[in-house]
């Protein structure tokens, strides 16, 4: 009979927190990811007096237990507007998600204009699948020629996306000497002109989903556009990607609303964190926004939509007003949220990288 009262008891004790665990799991849609945002501190700041530093994605080896950031670098001598002719991919290492991260090589660098990605690596975003890492980035090639503070349109419009595989983050990465997913050959294609920033996520039965951006040849050149987001799936992480041709965030009555998206799956849908050109999603203007999806292929905004505007908190309670807070990125740990990854421009003049702490949920 005490053994009885005693199991009975035990039974009561656990029961509330299963409840608690159950109630973790949120309704898809509902993930309010401003309010796990928490104060930088100041070793998560990723910066460069020589050069312009762009994008930042992470990844925890499994080799050596350190915290590898894969970013987009180029010379600041030759001008924010650079970046289509003379990005290339670089890493460093912490011991720490939140740094001091330091300079360790050149990932994807440069390897000649006879390859489809010989003069420019962008965009990186780094995943482990199935005991491999994966590097998406994008490629192009064209005339070389430095044209900023205007973009060199040729390289512009040359953009693929590229993926290069390894079985430790230091290397080597084998790259592919064609692009993972090319321009569609119908002129009046969605991705006709080009395709860019990739996000690469597994998806709930085992393929892999892809969200792009890509832009149309409808509108006046060189520009074309209009500028949307596509979706392809594949069965394994380096392809073949089948594309589903069907337009995401889009906005009514505007050729470029989002762009920078980052894809992942959690509390059984799909969420993507996009960056609002220009205010078409809330009233925040130019921020950070988060959508979701049951099945991958159709979005709709989450119930609160807004990550972050263009301000950010420091955790000496400085607060930073930015010109721009873009390439977000989510570092995960053992399933576990960590942290937010952005581009960050203060003025128009420099750029750099953070890491930004998130509260687990």
């Amino acid at each position: 009979m005490i053994r009885f009262v005693l199991l009975f008891v035990t039974y009561l004790l656990i029961l509330p927190k299963s409840w608690s665990q159950e109630k973790q799991t949120l309704e898809p849609g509902e993930l309010n990811l401003r309010k796990l945002i928490q104060p930088i501190p100041s070793t998560a700041k990723f910066i460069n007096d020589s050069s312009y530093i762009w994008c930042g994605t992470m990844v925890k080896s499994h080799v050596d237990q350190k915290y590898h950031l894969f970013y987009s670098r180029w010379p600041r001598k030759f001008g924010m507007m650079a970046w289509v002719t003379s990005s290339e991919v670089a890493h460093a290492v912490s011991d720490s998600p939140f740094g001091p991260f330091e300079f360790k090589d050149v990932t994807l660098p440069h390897r000649g204009s006879k390859y489809w990605d010989g003069m420019y690596t962008h965009n990186p975003t780094v995943h482990f699948f199935n005991g491999k890492y994966y590097l998406y980035y994008v490629g192009n090639f064209g005339d070389g020629v430095i044209t900023s503070p205007q973009l060199n349109w040729t390289h512009r419009n040359n953009q693929r996306i590229g993926v290069a595989v390894a079985d430790d983050p230091n290397g080597p990465w084998q790259r592919m000497d064609h692009p993972l997913l090319d321009v569609s050959s119908d002129p009046m294609a969605h991705d006709a002109q080009m395709v860019a920033n990739p996000s690469v996520t597994q998806m709930s039965d085992g393929r892999f989903l892809m969200v792009y951006k890509a832009v149309a040849k409808q509108r006046p050149q060189p520009f074309g556009g209009p500028v949307v987001h596509l979706t392809a799936i594949s069965d394994t992480p380096y392809g073949p990607f089948v594309k589903q041709n069907q337009p995401i965030f889009t906005a009514s009555d505007v050729d470029f609303p989002a762009e920078d998206p980052f894809v992942w799956y959690q509390d059984n849908c799909y969420y993507a964190i996009v960056k609002d050109m220009q205010g078409a999603f809330t009233n925040a203007g130019r921020s950070l926004v988060l959508f979701y999806s049951l099945d991958g292929l159709q979005w709709k905004l989450a119930k609160n939509p807004l990550v972050s505007n263009l301000t950010i908190k420091m955790a000496d309670g400085s607060i930073r007003k930015l010109e721009a807070l873009e390439r977000p990125q989510l570092f995960f740990e053992d399933g576990k949220m960590v942290a937010l990854l952005c581009a960050v421009n203060e003025t128009l003049g420099h750029s750099y990288n953070i890491q930004i702490p998130l509260k687990t949920p």
